[in-house]
């Protein structure tokens, strides 16, 4: 499991990001990029970084099952995620 203060800042940056994402958008528009320096660093989307739910680590993450790859073989071996089957040929 992730360390608790590195997941409350992942959830601080999200929150900022949501925070200025009109305001970023309006600036972007426009072509001011002097005001878009203005606003703080968290408030671009290319600072967050993806979460296992579960784990919270963020190495091997699978986009689509929103886990770790570790995560995702635990759950997928027990039979606790939809649609996903061990392949055997």
């Amino acid at each position: 499991m992730a360390k608790t203060c590195w997941l409350e800042r992942d959830k601080r940056k999200r929150k900022t990001v949501e925070k200025y994402a009109k305001l970023r958008a309006e600036l972007k528009e426009k072509g001011d990029y002097v005001g878009l320096s203005m606003l703080p660093r968290d408030a671009s989307p290319t600072r967050l970084i993806n979460r296992c739910r579960v784990s919270g680590r963020r190495r091997a993450f699978i986009r689509r099952f929103q886990m770790s790859r570790m995560t995702f073989r635990e759950l997928a071996s027990q039979g606790m995620i939809p649609g996903v089957t061990k392949s055997s040929w």
